[in-house]
């Protein structure tokens, strides 16, 4: 006698409408049984509809569409003083070959990697000792100086670290950790108690359990804070490098082509800026789809 239980599938029920019947022992062909089959694509139908899977060929067109729209409208600018792509790309190549523009972007590049290196330190050591209520006043104090500006900190800065690249170092990093800080806290704040209370059902110890749901646990929101903040620095760097003009970089000479008007020349630094910027958000969110390939698992749109 067969005394094997059977589970009913009706999502994906056959054509004759019967429910396809699976023993419960086989728990593989339940979960095949149990898909839903997806829908067909509408072509570009679905780029209007919400919640659509599109292809990823489909989103590069639009985006080389949306992309000539943008261009088509920058020519046709009814404003004479913006300068054209063609006057953009021509300042482009006389600061990359005449002024220096690739020493002062290393330069740049250099300062934002360093400062990200150190405010991610910072903020991660501080984030993760938000577990002790003791340090958790602190780390709420750093995070109320995104209020504050920067230049109120220069003199005082200049006292601990001097001038030059030590101080643009110091205050690019103070202006990412406040932001960091305060992100990060609120990731790991958010961790639901469940997550907790299962790793205590597992006898894990506190120490553990600080390593496996507060550490590794928020390892994938932690790459992604380290993106958006590494955003933040590039938007930063020319306050910062006009600061302290003495230590150089593309922010002081994008300041300088500013203050004289030379607008073909600023939309070519801000192009670089933008280049630049891109790539390192790219190369961020790979290492942490490689690091972390688990975190869009799950997603709707992968």
């Amino acid at each position: 006698m067969n005394t094997e239980s059977t589970v009913m599938a009706s999502d994906t029920a056959p054509a004759n409408g019967s429910p396809t019947l699976v023993p419960a022992t086989h728990s593989s062909a339940a979960l095949k049984v149990g898909d839903r089959t997806p829908k067909p694509s509408e072509g570009l139908l679905s780029l209007f509809l919400p919640n659509r899977h599109v292809a990823f060929p489909l989103l590069i067109l639009v985006g080389l569409v949306e992309a000539a729209l943008f261009l088509a409208l920058w020519v046709l600018s009814p404003y004479d003083v913006l300068p054209t792509p063609l006057e953009v790309l021509s300042a482009l190549g006389r600061l990359w070959m005449t002024q220096g523009l690739g020493q002062e972007l290393a330069t740049s590049f250099g300062l934002n990697l360093q400062a990200l290196l150190w405010s991610s330190l910072i903020s991660l050591g501080l984030a993760y000792l938000t577990v002790l209520p003791v340090f958790r006043p602190l780390v709420t104090a750093i995070s109320k100086g995104r209020f504050l500006s920067l230049a109120g900190f220069t003199f005082i800065f200049t006292l601990m670290v001097g001038g030059g690249r030590p101080l643009q170092v110091t205050l690019l990093t103070f202006a990412i950790t406040v932001f960091y800080v305060t992100s990060m806290a609120s990731v790991i704040a958010a961790i639901p108690r469940s997550e907790f209370e299962h790793a205590r059902t597992l006898r894990m110890s506190e120490g553990r359990i600080v390593w496996e749901v507060v550490i590794l646990g928020t390892a994938d929101k932690a790459f992604e804070v380290l993106r958006q903040n590494a955003a933040m620095g590039w938007m930063m760097l020319s306050l910062i490098e006009g600061i302290v003009r003495s230590g150089g970089g593309i922010g002081a000479m994008l300041l300088a082509e500013s203050k004289h008007f030379a607008l073909a020349e600023v939309f070519a630094i801000q192009l670089v800026i933008l280049i630049v910027g891109m790539v390192q958000d790219y190369s961020i969110e790979w290492l942490r789809r490689l690091c972390c390939p688990y975190s869009v698992l799950t997603l709707e749109r992968k």
